[in-house]
Formats: C-alpha cells, structure tokens, sequence
C-alpha cells in the first residue's frame, strides 16, 4: 500500500451488519480514521450536524428512507465525498437523480475489490475538493483585501483630498516602506480615519 500522509474520516450509514462488518475490513486505520457507523438516516443527519467527515458511505435502503435525499445533501451541502450503494434493479433510475449533484452511485451486489477502488476514487474527490477549499478561501481573502483597500482610499480621499490614485499609491508606498501588506495598511487607515 502507498504511504498516505492524510487519512480519511467516515461515516458509515448502513443497517446491515454484513456490509459493516465487510467495509471495516476495507478501511485500515492508517488511511481512514475516526469511522463511524450508523443505521438510519436520521442517525446519519445527527452525526453531520456534529461533525464533518471526509467521505460518507450509504448503503441503501436504510429503514427510515432510501438514501438518495441524504446523498444528495451530503454532496450539495458538505465537503464531504458521498457513495450510495443501491440494488441493481433501481441503480439507472437512482444514478441518473443523485449523478448531477456529484454522488458516486454502485450498484448491489458488489464485490470488495470495487468497493476498495470506490474508496481510491473517493479519497482522490476528496482531495480535489480540498484544493478547491483552498482556491475559493484565497479568493476570498482577495476579495476582503481589494474592499478594505477601497475603503480606506475613500477615506483618504475624504479626510486628506487626495485623488484616487494618490491614495492608492499612498496605501501602496506605506505598506512596502512599513513591510507590512496592503490589507494591514488599509486597516491602519481605517482605524486612524474612522
């Protein structure tokens, strides 16, 4: 097996203790850690309010729904990659309802060798959604810094009459002589102007 530096938290949502049973084996504690298990939808909402997981496993159907709401939620509203299990008579019509919100779909009966490359698969989606976190928090720091700087060139205008560009080049020159970033600087003219 190849060294993981990063594991994998999961919740398990299965009523069957042979699939329980079956995916423990499949998940060593080197590469997915904390597992939970639990055996009903309503079960599974409560675990997801207390905590996020990477990847969440649904064996459908579980006693109080099929699954595919709670898949669809975890894929639409978490971070979380999301596999439903559904026997193979219902597997095109519930592939084609959960495959746009980005649930991974199988199809009962399967083996433990394509399970364990779901599992590749999942972790693999996980990360890129991971990379993606980290893409859209730097766009969003930007994004703040550019208003903060907006702001405080408002302020300079204001208080100072300086032009537009003045004050940008103000902010600017203040931050490389100080070393300290625009954002900083932008918020020491605000402090020293509100």
């Amino acid at each position: 097996m190849i060294f993981q530096e990063r594991s994998y938290s999961v919740l398990i949502v299965s009523a069957s203790r042979n699939f329980n049973t079956a995916m423990a084996s499949l998940l060593p504690v080197s590469e997915f850690w904390p597992v939970s298990t639990v055996g009903s939808v309503a079960s599974a909402r409560r675990e997801l309010l207390e905590r996020a997981f990477d990847i969440v496993i649904i064996n459908a159907p579980l006693p109080d729904d099929l699954g595919s709401a709670l898949a669809v939620d975890v894929s639409t509203h978490s971070q979380a990659a999301a596999l439903l299990l559904v026997k193979s008579d219902i597997y095109d019509e519930v592939y084609s309802e959960v495959m746009e919100y980005g649930v991974f779909t199988l199809s009962k009966p399967t083996s433990a060798q394509l399970l364990s490359q779901y599992l590749k698969i999942l972790c693999t989606a996980r990360e890129r959604i991971r990379r993606l976190e980290g893409k859209q928090q730097s766009v969003e720091e930007k994004i703040e810094e550019i208003r903060l700087v907006n702001h405080a060139k408002w302020l300079l205008i204001e208080c100072l009459s300086m032009s537009e560009a003045e004050a940008q080049r103000y902010i600017e020159k203040q931050a490389m002589d100080l070393r300290i970033s625009k954002r900083q600087m932008a918020e020491n003219v605000i402090k020293t102007y509100e």
